[in-house]
């Protein structure tokens, strides 16, 4: 009985002590880690390759900020004088307006808005009509009709409406903003110049055209490139 209790007390005795276990990482170890990003870029950036990196990243911020900078003053350019010059009229897109009587959106007519709204030498009907995207920096018309008048709704951009007007002194049309929340109704008179412009940096801006005669684009009723400038 003696013999096996010091068996166990001799047991017990030599049964090592569970310690909780402690790793210890040096500050310079975790000061590395803080420097290997910063390390990285600073030494790409003392390469010679970087530079054309670099400038590329910087012209690329400048021309959006020159183009959001461009697009958000020309839109306060516009007056309704300028609006009566250029034969237009604008709505907002949102409800309620003239041309959104419910939360589904806008819808309108083309002719009756056109002719409720003043407008003067528009289409009297759709006898031809056309739909389409202008995409960001570029435009649509930029000619002149001989055989038809013509009706335009614009939309969904930050548009420029340019029309020719004699009454406007010397340079002899008409040109106007559409932000990109309006809708707007035009009118164009046969023998007059008309050009749609998406000066927005991002979105397409698109369109409708109503001329009340079929036009044939090979003959010479139509004169194109009126304006240099575009």
């Amino acid at each position: 009985m003696r013999v096996q209790q010091e068996r166990i007390s001799s047991t017990n005795t030599m049964s090592p002590s569970r310690r909780p276990l402690h790793i210890n990482i040096p500050p310079s170890t975790s000061a590395m880690f803080q420097r290997i990003r910063p390390s990285v870029v600073t030494s790409f950036l003392k390469k010679p390759l970087s530079l054309p990196f670099v400038l590329s990243i910087f012209l690329f911020l400048a021309w959006i900020s020159l183009r959001s900078y461009r697009t958000s003053h020309s839109l306060h350019l516009s007056s309704p004088n300028d609006d009566a010059k250029a034969n237009l009229r604008r709505f907002s897109s949102h409800f309620p307006s003239r041309i959104a009587k419910d939360n589904r959106g806008w819808i309108l007519d083309p002719i009756a808005l056109a002719a409720s709204s003043g407008l003067s030498g528009g289409a009297v009907n759709c006898g031809s009509l056309h739909l389409g995207e202008i995409r960001p920096g570029k435009f649509r018309g930029n000619h002149r009709h001989h055989d038809c008048n013509e009706t335009f709704v614009l939309w969904g951009a930050a548009i420029k409406f340019r029309v020719e007007n004699s009454a406007v002194t010397d340079i002899g049309y008409a040109e106007v903003t559409i932000a990109r929340d309006e809708v707007i109704v035009a009118a164009s008179p046969a023998h007059t110049a008309h050009a749609l412009i998406n000066i927005d940096p991002a979105r397409s801006a698109y369109f409708i055209g109503c001329q009340d005669s079929i036009i044939n684009y090979n003959a010479s009723s139509t004169d194109f490139n009126v304006w240099k400038d575009i």
